[in-house]
This record gives C-alpha cells, sequence and structure tokens, in this order.
C-alpha cells in the first residue's frame, strides 16, 4: 500500500531525488578546467539537457496520472495542512514543468554556443521548479513563505550565471534586494494574518473571517502586504522595478523560465489565497477590499508596460516590459472571479498555459537568430532575417502575433477569456475590458515593430549574421512552442477543459 503522502506527492518527491541524483553526478564527473576548450567537453554538456528533459517530463507525466487518476474533493493534504493535492496544483504541475521543459531544451544549444556549460544549471532548474511547484500548492502562509524562498534563491542564482558580465551580476543584485523587501513585507502581512485570525492555514483564516472572530484592520493590512509580496513576483506596477534589469541580464534560457514558471507559481498561489480565504461568497464584508486593489494594479499593470515597451530599443527589455503588461492582463481575469467564479479562475490558467508557450517561443527565437556566441537582442540584430531565413523567422512571428492576440493563436483566446470574464461580472468591471483591449491595440505596434524590421530593414554593418542554431535541442523546444500555441488558437476548447475543471473544484 503505497502511503498518501507519497502516492499524491509523487511529482515532487521525484523532482527533489532526481535533481540530488543529477546534482551528485555532475559534481564527481570529471572536467577540465574552464574555459572549455576540448570537443570532448563542449559534446558532454548538451547531455545534461536530455536527462533533466527526461526527469521534467517524468514529473509531468506524474501529475498528469494523478489528474487522470482522479483527485478527490477531500484528498489528504501533505505534511498535515501545508500543501494542497487539487485539480488546481496539478493543472500548475504541467505549466510550471512544461516552462522549465523549454528553458532547459534552449539551454541544451545556448550554453554550448555561448561556452558557459556548467552541469550546476541544470539542478538548479530542477530545484527552481520544484519551489514554483510548492508554492502552487501551498495552503498555509508557512508553506507559501518556503515555497517562494526556495523558488526565488534558485532564480537569483540562475540570473548570475554568466559570471564574467557585469550586466548579469547587477540584475542578480537587483532581484536578490528588491525580493529580499519583498519577501519581508510578505511575511510581515502573514504575521499580521495570524494575529489577527490566530490561524496560518488559509482555511482556518477563511473560518475566522467568516465568523467574525478577526481583527478587521489586521486582516485588511495583513492581507495589502501579503498582496504587495506576490504582487512583487508577478512583476505588477509598481513592483517591477527588478524585471528589465534581470531579464535583459540574465542568460535567454533563464529568462525564458523566470517569465513562464515563475509568474505562473506566483499567480496560483495569489489565486488559492484570494479565492480560499478573501473570497466574498464566503467570507463577511470584512474583506471585500482586494477587489478594487487588484483592479487597480491591473489597470496600471497594463497602461505602464506597455507605454515601456514602446520606447525601447532591445527586444529583450521590450519582452522584459511586454511580460509586466500581460500580467496586469491576466489579473483581470483574476478580479472577475470575485463575482463569477470558476469562469474567471479558468480564464487566468487558461492565459498562464497560452503565455508559458507563447514567451518560450518568443525567447527561443532570439536564441534561435544569435550567432558565433552573441546574442541578438535589438532590432537591427534582427533587421532582414525574414528575408535570409524565413523559416528561422517564423517562430518569432508566430510568438509575436500570439503575444499581441491575434487570432488563430493562443495568445487571442487567452485575451478573449479574461477580457469576456471581466465582461461577465459586469458593474465595475467592464472599464477594464475596455481598458485591455485598448491596451492590447498599443501593444500591437511593438509587437509588429519585430515583424518589421525582420522583413522591412536592411541590416546594419557588424550586425550578427542570423546563423539558425545547429543545436536540435532548441529547434525542438520553438516546435513544440509553435505547435502548442497554433493548436491553442485552433482547439481552445480542448484546453480550456483542464483549468475550467480545477477552477470548478477550487471555487468555495
Amino acid at each position: 500500500m503505497i502511503p498518501a503522502w507519497l502516492y499524491y506527492g509523487s511529482p515532487l518527491v521525484w523532482l527533489i531525488f532526481a535533481g540530488l541524483a543529477l546534482m551528485m553526478a555532475d559534481a564527481f564527473y570529471p572536467v577540465t578546467p574552464e574555459p572549455i576548450s576540448t570537443p570532448a567537453q563542449r559534446q558532454r554538456r548538451p547531455e545534461l539537457a536530455m536527462i533533466t528533459t527526461v526527469i521534467l517530463v517524468v514529473a509531468g507525466s506524474l501529475s498528469f496520472a494523478l489528474w487522470f487518476a482522479g483527485v478527490p474533493d477531500h484528498a489528504p493534504r501533505l505534511f498535515g495542512n501545508y500543501l494542497a493535492v487539487d485539480h488546481l496544483s496539478l493543472v500548475m504541475d504541467i505549466v510550471i514543468v512544461a516552462g522549465a521543459v523549454f528553458s532547459v531544451l534552449l539551454a541544451g544549444g545556448y550554453l554550448h554556443e555561448h561556452e558557459i556549460e556548467r552541469g550546476e544549471f541544470y539542478p538548479l532548474i530542477l530545484f527552481t521548479a520544484f519551489g514554483a511547484m510548492i508554492l502552487a500548492r501551498a495552503t498555509d502562509l508557512l508553506s507559501i513563505f518556503i515555497g517562494l524562498e526556495t523558488m526565488s534563491l534558485g532564480v537569483y542564482t540562475l540570473v548570475a550565471f554568466r559570471r564574467t558580465s557585469p550586466r548579469s551580476a547587477e540584475g542578480a543584485l537587483k532581484y536578490f534586494l528588491l525580493g529580499s523587501f519583498a519577501a519581508a513585507i510578505l511575511l510581515f502581512g502573514s504575521a499580521l494574518l495570524y494575529g489577527a485570525t490566530g490561524h496560518t492555514d488559509l482555511v482556518g483564516i477563511a473560518e475566522a473571517i467568516k465568523t467574525q472572530h478577526a481583527d478587521v484592520m489586521l486582516v485588511i493590512f495583513g492581507l495589502l502586504m501579503v498582496i504587495i509580496g506576490l504582487a512583487f513576483k508577478v512583476s505588477a506596477v509598481p513592483f517591477h522595478m527588478w524585471t528589465p534589469d534581470a531579464y535583459e541580464g540574465a542568460i535567454t534560457p533563464v529568462t525564458t523560465f523566470m517569465s513562464v514558471a515563475v509568474k505562473a507559481a506566483a499567480f496560483a498561489v495569489l489565486t488559492r489565497v484570494l479565492v480560499v480565504s478573501f473570497s466574498d461568497p464566503l467570507t463577511s464584508s470584512t474583506a471585500t477590499g482586494w477587489p478594487p486593489v487588484l483592479a487597480g494594479l491591473a489597470a496600471v499593470t497594463m497602461l505602464f508596460g506597455n507605454l515601456a515597451a514602446v520606447v525601447q530599443s532591445s527586444v529583450k527589455r521590450m519582452l522584459a516590459y511586454s511580460s509586466i503588461a500581460h500580467a496586469g492582463y491576466i489579473l483581470i481575469g483574476l478580479v472577475a472571479a470575485q463575482k463569477i467564479g470558476a469562469v474567471g479562475v479558468s480564464s487566468v490558467l487558461f492565459y498562464l498555459m497560452a503565455y508559458t508557450a507563447s514567451n518560450a517561443l518568443a525567447f527561443g527565437s532570439l536564441i534561435l537568430m544569435g550567432s558565433h556566441g552573441r546574442e541578438a537582442v535589438s532590432y537591427e540584430d534582427l533587421a532582414g532575417v525574414g528575408r535570409r531565413h524565413p523559416m528561422a523567422a517564423l517562430p518569432f512571428i508566430i510568438a509575436m502575433l500570439s503575444l499581441m492576440g491575434f487570432p488563430p493563436t493562443g495568445g487571442f483566446f487567452a485575451k478573449y477569456y479574461v477580457l469576456s470574464a471581466a465582461v461577465q461580472a459586469g458593474g465595475g468591471m467592464v472599464w477594464l475590458a475596455v481598458l485591455g483591449v485598448l491596451t492590447s491595440v498599443m501593444g500591437a505596434f511593438y509587437y509588429l515593430r519585430v515583424i518589421v524590421y525582420m522583413f522591412m530593414k536592411e541590416p546594419k554593418e557588424g550586425a550578427p549574421i542570423a546563423i539558425p542554431m545547429k543545436s536540435g535541442y532548441v529547434v525542438v523546444a520553438l516546435a513544440l512552442a509553435a505547435v502548442l500555441v497554433v493548436a491553442m488558437g485552433l482547439v481552445p476548447s480542448y484546453f480550456l477543459h483542464m483549468p475550467l475543471e480545477a477552477a470548478q473544484h477550487l471555487m468555495p
């Protein structure tokens, strides 16, 4: 008889022990001093990408198996009341694992091309993904903090992976310092919620509020600080300051992972906190203050993210500000969930799925267009690529159309679902949907600008020659991401099924 904690926690158990085994195997593998110089050494490290990909695929398969085996509504929680066993956690497992797989496959080509292959990259990805999965499952303020810090420490290290780059060091230091402040704010908010309700678990907090056995002011201030701490991780304005520098300083596979897996885990726990503990249908009027706050965050985030992206000369920084804008769109669905429940939550989960594939395709295309150890990061670097290498430009075109919300791509239906959720919520939510449409039109400018440069601009002297990467890892990652983006645009209902079922089980 398999213990319940091992059965329901099998994706986590597998991931952490496989990561430890990979770390030990790499530690005892004989290496040559850097820089990597011999052909044998150049060929060894990419093998770790394949092993890590297999480990992640097994973890995702275990989550799929648990989904199809069925998770009872009253399944036992892992380690007491600290981690949930539910449909939401399984969906987020798949999203986080997918983001990690894309990152690892891209790294299999990128690290070799840029001669920075070091074995610690792959265990760090596994441990960071483990922390993200813990965060998405967390049902207690303590496990939220543990999952958040486990994930964050790995990401801080990954941002500084290119040790010789001042830009990487600067991005990692800014991320670390601001992330530490955000974690402290979240921890202080958690202490206030505990002081107000006498509970650290989300269900206990909800019951204390419902029965009016809670200090109103402490609950309000505690919730506000928790939202601030999590808003930092999703890059919501004005807690976005770290995003452009960290995205630009990190190597592109790490930027890919940060933009999808970290954001997905943070949105998952934000959804769980607000829906389980502070959803109006469940609680008293004490906790009704968060929807207007979140709506304001969504509006400011969409406006600032799109406006800042328009004026960027670096494509990588443009995508960083684009990710800020997309956080605003996702927040719309979360606010709508306060009134329409499962429909709003499912729109958030579908958006995270579509955004993961679209962003992996965008950053992977930048890797594909680099050459001889030089990245393609500016618009000028992309000039003429479409005419010289149309097949290399195709993934980038699909990515830009999806992020823009152009049909028939997954990004179109992602925006459609969150905006229609806002319209269905009615009342004071319609203006947010209108703003979402207007800012999406604004975003079309800088997404189409990429396509214009690829097909209508001549390359400047000294620009990198766009030679498609020879690595099969990068090609496979781009092919998988492109298929997912197009499939979610052609048959969105097929991909919406899991998010909708997860949302229905989550709502009280």
